[in-house]
């Protein structure tokens, strides 16, 4: 009697898996675009999206994971699972649940039902809160990390999870993580080589957000400590910042000291500014676009209310040298923070703009 119970009920789900499993529901006209995507690129080209319909004018013929940022859009979906492109989720992990067994694995299941309800494929982690090398959340953070790859991996399988990790494994903003093991258990890194004036503490003034030898220097590092090249995919900026300065000394601005997680000056004296709001406004200011060779990247200064600001931000042939890195280390590609930033307009000049900062991504 009781074998016959289990009979059934195990018949009961399967009906139910194949009445309402992959497929009802489906936003998209060709159900198949509802499968997630199990393509093999050779390199990734991974764009955060932010909402809006900007996604309809990306260079489709470049990317190959779309990670979503707020809420689900399944025009996007549909039209990349078309082009062979991923779609993920993006997943904040929230710091205090870290520590209890129970409240993470409720959290990752809750994150798998989540892709599959949207027909996703897979889940970027995203944490910036410091933890402490000796800190129990150091080895529980990276459990979180192992436990979401199993869950996902199993219950969709082909799916893509990955975890975004600071500029450097330095202890950037007291980013302490067990960067290895992470990286080890999940498919790659996504390395946000930019807001790298978090911190400043040797001095207080305005400089590149992403300068060059500084965003070599941090790729270098995550290699030296074991980590495979491939499992590293380089973050660029499509953002800059705009400080305004409390002295002004030729090219120098002084920044008014504002603390970050210890540092006593930090990016926080500034905002961010996109890179079509950017250029929009260089050929207005004081110097035009003028290029740092020791940073390798472009700045620009103007006036407004008798106070000097200082542009600084990343274009296509700062861009384009951080590229020849994923080249030169051999890693596993590029990607950007994030797609909304480019002027989709059908101005002629903020086309060709545009159109070079996507080809600046993949220039070999």
């Amino acid at each position: 009697m009781r074998w016959s119970l289990e009979l059934a009920q195990a018949l009961v789900v399967l009906v139910l898996w194949v009445c309402c499993g992959s497929g009802t529901g489906c936003p998209c006209s060709d159900r198949a675009l509802c499968s997630p995507v199990t393509v093999e690129h050779e390199f990734e080209v991974f764009v955060f999206d932010v909402g809006g319909t900007d996604w309809k004018y990306y260079d489709w013929s470049k990317v190959t994971t779309i990670a979503k940022v707020g809420s689900n859009n399944p025009e996007l979906l549909c039209h990349a699972h078309a082009k062979k492109v991923r779609v993920v989720l993006k997943g904040y992990i929230p710091i205090n649940i870290i520590l209890n067994r129970g409240s993470r694995r409720t959290w990752i299941d809750n994150q798998v039902q989540l892709a599959k309800r949207q027909f996703m494929d897979g889940i970027n982690l995203d944490l910036v809160e410091a933890i402490g090398v000796k800190s129990p959340k150091y080895d529980a953070l990276t459990q979180l990390v192992v436990e979401t790859v199993q869950l996902f991996h199993r219950e969709i399988p082909g799916s893509q999870v990955t975890f975004n990790v600071p500029w450097s494994p330095d202890c950037i903003d007291g980013r302490c993580y067990d960067f290895l093991r992470i990286a080890n258990s999940c498919d790659f890194l996504f390395v946000m080589s930019y807001d790298m004036q978090s911190q400043m503490w040797d001095d207080c003034f305005a400089k590149a957000n992403a300068p060059y030898y500084q965003t070599l220097s941090g790729y270098s590092a995550y290699i030296n400590l074991g980590i495979d090249s491939r499992k590293l995919v380089l973050g660029v900026p499509w953002y800059g910042y705009d400080y305004p300065c409390t002295q002004f000394f030729g090219v120098r601005c002084v920044l008014k000291k504002v603390p970050f997680r210890g540092a006593p000056c930090s990016f926080l004296a500034g905002h961010q500014v996109p890179y079509k709001e950017i250029i929009k406004y260089a050929h207005k200011s004081i110097t035009g676009r003028s290029w740092d060779d020791e940073q390798k990247a472009p700045y620009y200064i103007y006036m407004v209310n008798n106070t000097f600001h200082e542009v600084w931000y990343d274009d296509p042939q700062s861009i384009s040298m951080k590229s020849a890195i994923m080249k030169e280390l051999r890693l596993g590609g590029i990607g950007t923070w994030n797609g909304n930033m480019l002027n989709y307009g059908d101005d002629p000049l903020a086309v060709m703009q545009t159109e070079n900062m996507w080809n600046a991504l993949c220039t070999f």
